[in-house]
C-alpha cells in the first residue's frame, strides 16, 4: 500500500517539478515501461494532463528534447511484448488525447527529431519494436489530421515536419537514416487506409497529393537511386495501381470486407483510401473517382520532375513513371 502511494505521488510529481528535472530523469521512463498497467495508465494520463495545458506556452526546443528523452528511454526498457506493444498503443494514442492539434503537432515533431536522432543506434534486437512505434505514430497522425478535417495549415506542418531539417523524409539531410526512409514508404499508405477505415464517422476525402507530397520531394531530390526505386516501388507503384479501378461503392467498405478483397481477390490493397480521397482540399472537391485521381497525381509527378532543383537522373525516372501512367490511360481508352 505503501508502495503504491509512494508511485502516485512520484507520478504526480512528473507535472509539479520543473520539467527539465522532470522530464530528463528515469522515472518518467521506468513507469512507462512499467509491467503494471496500472502504472503505465497513470504515468500517460499524466504526461498527456502535461502536454494539453493550455495555460503554458508550447515546450521549447530543449525541454520537448528531454521529454522524448524520458520517453525513448521507457519504450527502450520495454522488454515484454505485450507490454511493447501496448505503450507503443499508447504513446501513440498522445497524439490523439493532447487537446489542441498544435500542441499534438508540437509533440510530433518532438517524436520524429527523437528517432532521426536516436534511428542509428537500436540494435538489431530492438529495430522491430521502432519499427511499431513508427508504425503507431504513423496512424495516429492521420487520424490526428482526419480528426481537424484534414486542415490545410495542419496538413502542411506535419508535412513540414517529416521534410525539414531533422525530419525523417527530409531530402537534404544526410544524417538521415535511409532504412527510416525506406520504412515509412512500406507503410505509409497502408496506415492511411487502416485510419480511413476506423474513423467512427464518414471522414472527408484524403488529399492524396498533400499526403504523398513529401515522398514526391524525397524521391525528385534524392542522391541515391536506392532511395528513388524503394519509393517508387513500395509506395508510388501500388498506389497508381489502386487508383486504376473506380471505387464500386460510395461508402468505404468494413474493415472486414476490405481485408477479404485485398486477400481473396488480391483486388485492391488500399479500398478506403481508393473510395474515399481527392486531390488536394476535401472541403471543394470531394471525393474523386480513382482512375481521375491517378491522372492529376501523375501529373503531380511530371510535374515536379520539371523542377529546376530535381536531379537530373531522377527526372529520367520521373517522366519515364508519368509516360508509362500516361500509357495505360490510353491502353484503357
Amino acid at each position: 500500500m505503501e508502495s503504491n502511494h509512494s508511485t502516485d505521488s512520484q507520478l504526480v510529481g512528473l507535472r509539479n517539478k520543473n520539467l527539465s528535472a522532470a522530464m530528463s530523469s528515469p522515472p518518467l521512463g521506468k513507469f512507462l515501461a512499467s509491467t503494471e498497467k496500472k502504472t503505465r495508465d497513470k504515468a500517460i494520463k499524466n504526461l498527456s494532463l502535461f502536454l494539453s495545458n493550455d495555460s503554458r506556452n508550447d515546450l521549447s526546443k530543449p525541454d520537448m528534447d528531454k521529454l522524448w528523452k524520458g520517453i525513448f528511454y521507457g519504450f527502450w526498457m520495454s522488454d515484454k511484448p505485450l507490454v511493447q506493444q501496448a505503450l507503443a498503443t499508447e504513446l501513440a494514442d498522445l497524439v490523439l488525447t493532447i487537446t489542441t492539434t498544435s500542441s499534438s503537432l508540437a509533440f510530433l515533431r518532438g517524436f520524429w527529431e527523437m528517432m532521426v536522432r536516436e534511428w542509428n543506434g537500436i540494435d538489431r534486437l530492438r529495430i522491430d519494436k521502432y519499427y511499431m512505434l513508427v508504425r503507431r505514430f504513423v496512424n495516429a497522425s492521420f487520424r490526428r489530421l482526419i480528426r481537424a478535417e484534414w486542415d490545410r495549415d495542419a496538413c502542411a506542418e506535419y508535412n513540414d515536419i517529416l521534410m525539414a531539417a531533422g525530419g525523417p523524409i527530409c531530402p537534404s539531410d544526410l544524417k538521415v537514416p535511409t532504412s527510416l526512409a525506406y520504412h515509412l514508404a512500406d507503410i505509409y499508405i497502408e496506415e492511411l487506409d487502416k485510419a480511413l477505415a476506423t474513423s467512427t464517422s464518414p471522414p472527408l476525402p484524403a488529399p492524396l497529393h498533400t499526403i504523398i507530397k513529401p515522398f514526391l520531394s524525397l524521391a525528385a531530390q534524392t542522391p541515391t537511386s536506392v532511395t528513388y526505386k524503394r519509393i517508387q516501388a513500395a509506395l508510388l507503384n501500388p498506389l497508381f495501381s489502386a487508383l486504376s479501378s473506380p471505387s464500386q461503392d460510395d461508402e468505404p467498405p468494413t474493415q472486414k470486407r476490405a481485408r477479404l478483397t485485398a486477400t481473396t481477390n488480391g483486388a485492391n490493397p488500399y479500398p478506403n483510401v481508393v473510395s474515399s480521397s481527392c486531390y488536394d482540399d476535401p472541403k471543394t472537391e470531394g471525393k474523386v473517382d480513382g482512375p481521375a485521381l491517378r491522372k492529376k497525381l501523375l501529373r503531380a509527378v511530371f510535374e515536379i520532375a520539371s523542377q529546376p532543383e530535381t536531379r537530373d537522373a531522377n527526372r529520367r525516372k520521373m517522366y519515364a513513371l508519368w509516360k508509362d501512367g500516361a500509357d495505360d490511360e490510353g491502353d484503357d481508352d
